[in-house]
């Protein structure tokens, strides 16, 4: 599928979802719109479509930037266990400084997901047998444990219910002043696109790199930097959002091939798209209630998850 074709769909369903909600506003209110509606509209509405446009965006891209580095298909940062890590890294914030602002809790929350993901990534370098499905298993392990340490601390200190609400992302809660932390990942966005060519050299190896004259650690780092920062940020205003960047580059792939620079555009548009799509369907399935975007994700990106595990082994048949 081509951009042209892409952003379309996205003007589209942006415009849609400004007028998806309990207060109902059509099109055609536009030009006559109340007080109460332009306030939903420059509060609510607008405020929530660009934090999902920026979370669709960077999640999808992070999920891009994390495969190529490890050369592996089905590792992100759900199944490397970085959203597991910045989940704790908020808990031990809110633990350690009571009074912690939404800011350092975003920077205790990095801290933990750069630690854990580099862990994971040492974990790698240390298995010999790199199966294609077997390194994702590692990551979600360990993200498994990482998880009821968190989980284990939640109930000693009384905080089930904060730890409820990172565990399943939802954007219900979005409104003008409490999700412009999540302007960060932009720029985030356009180092990735800068550094594309040397995160393809890089997931070919540090001899490979080090023959072209790249420095192979400072480009991982560089990477893990980026996933670390934007997963830190999206966790802390929206909660976890599981298999967005595991299927959107697999699905771009499929289609565009493995190019890395070809394919970002691509994949931030995509992941955009699906994640609007899927935050729509959650405002109407169950109108004039909502069903949490972290669900609506899980459940149809499992699918596709179980789709591509199955594609994947027919091939290789």
């Amino acid at each position: 599928m081509k951009i042209k074709y892409l952003l379309p769909l996205l003007i589209l369903l942006s415009i849609i979802s400004v007028f998806v909600g309990v207060q109902e506003i059509s099109p055609l209110d536009l030009f006559k719109l109340n007080d109460d509606q332009v306030q939903t509209i420059l509060i609510s509405r607008i405020p929530r479509l660009v934090s999902i446009i920026i979370v669709g965006v960077s999640l999808s891209v992070c999920g891009l930037i994390m495969q190529q580095l490890t050369q592996n298909k089905f590792v992100s940062p759900t199944t490397a266990g970085t959203m597991d890590w910045a989940r704790l890294g908020i808990l031990v914030a809110i633990v350690v400084f009571s009074q912690a602002s939404t800011l350092e809790r975003m920077f205790v929350a990095f801290l933990f997901a750069l630690g854990g993901t580099f862990l994971f990534m040492k974990i790698l370098e240390r298995i010999r047998f790199k199966n294609v499905i077997f390194v994702p298993l590692v990551g979600m392990m360990l993200g498994s444990v990482v998880n009821s340490v968190t989980t284990f601390l939640a109930y000693r200190y009384d905080l089930i219910q904060s730890l409820s609400a990172w565990m399943q992302g939802s954007f219900s809660l979005v409104l003008r002043g409490r999700y412009e932390i999540l302007y960060v990942g932009i720029p985030l966005v356009i180092v990735a696109f800068l550094f594309a060519n040397r995160f393809t050299v890089a997931g070919m190896g540090r001899d490979f790199s080090t023959n072209l004259g790249l420095n192979y650690k400072q480009i991982m780092n560089t990477g893990l930097f980026i996933v670390a920062l934007i997963t830190a940020t999206i966790v802390v205003t929206i909660g976890s959002i599981p298999f967005l960047g595991l299927i959107i580059p697999n699905i771009v792939s499929i289609m565009r091939g493995d190019n890395l620079k070809n394919s970002l555009p691509h994949t931030a548009l995509f992941g955009a798209i699906f994640l609007l799509a899927c935050d729509i369907l959650g405002r109407i399935l169950i109108y004039p209630y909502e069903i949490p975007i972290g669900l609506m994700v899980g459940v149809i990106g499992s699918a596709i998850f179980l789709y591509l595990l199955l594609r994947r082994n027919s091939h290789a048949a």
